[in-house]
């Protein structure tokens, strides 16, 4: 809604409170830095990501290349891009029409050993996949990027494949360190997806986005084309701390 009002970029450091479990690297409390640039797209915060986070690195640590739990990262950009279907087929030797078809998705999660929901919908189905065999192996900074659709109910479709978006997830050490995407700024492509994610909340999806009408009515307004992004600072923190558990760098753990 800044971005609609004429602030061209906006940032801020925030606490998120998210009911999805406790685990070393997840606490329901947790501190964010999120930023909007209009007029860019998520290339453009590609290079921001790799170039801050480096010099973070250099600036703390005095190197790009870092030691974390024993394991040798090298932060000196660039990064590697890894598209999410590419990423899952090749961890997994798996034929992509595997990922298109909710049988043969379910049948490879069980040859695979990947617990999923036998109701879930196939793109539940292949992102547990992604969670459960790609992520353990991004151990070197990797940017995840051609989300689904079905799961990036804010990113704007890729201008190649619609049933694609122009988002990105970076991993490092196996785990997500940032998220980001150019901004969807259709309202009525919008309040679509915006619908879509409230049949699957009343199917039972406790992570499905609810409707948001003060966003569309800021749509209907009009955005700029428009890039954004958060970063886990914790995580972050975990990774130039050398601490395994997040629980170690929040100041009051539940």
């Amino acid at each position: 809604r800044l971005i609609v009002g004429g602030f061209p970029r906006v940032f801020e450091i925030n606490r998120n409170f998210r009911n999805e479990g406790i685990s070393t690297i997840h606490n329901p409390e947790f501190t964010m830095l999120e930023f909007y640039v209009s007029y860019a797209d998520y290339h453009d915060l590609i290079r921001l990501t790799e170039e801050m986070i480096s010099t973070l690195a250099r600036q703390i640590l005095g190197n790009s290349i870092i030691k974390y739990q024993g394991k040798e990262i090298i932060l000196t950009p660039p990064w590697r891009r890894w598209s999410y279907h590419q990423a899952i087929c090749e961890v997994n030797a798996l034929d992509p029409s595997v990922l298109r078809d909710r049988s043969k998705a379910l049948a490879a999660a069980k040859q695979l050993n990947v617990s999923v929901d036998p109701e879930a919908s196939l793109f539940n189905i292949v992102n547990e996949i992604f969670e459960e065999t790609v992520e353990p192996n991004l151990q070197q900074p990797t940017f995840i990027t051609d989300y689904p659709i079905e799961i990036s109910p804010l990113a704007r479709r890729k201008d190649s494949d619609p049933t694609l978006t122009d988002r990105f997830e970076l991993y490092i050490a196996g785990r997500e360190i940032a998220n980001a995407f150019s901004e969807l700024n259709d309202p009525l492509d919008q309040r679509e997806r915006f619908e879509g994610q409230a049949a699957q909340r009343e199917a039972g999806d406790e992570e499905a986005h609810l409707v948001d009408e003060d966003f569309l009515r800021a749509l209907e307004f009009g955005m700029p084309p428009t890039a954004g992004e958060g970063i886990g600072i914790d995580r972050l923190i975990m990774l130039f701390t050398d601490q395994a558990s997040i629980r170690d760098v929040v100041l009051f753990p539940q």
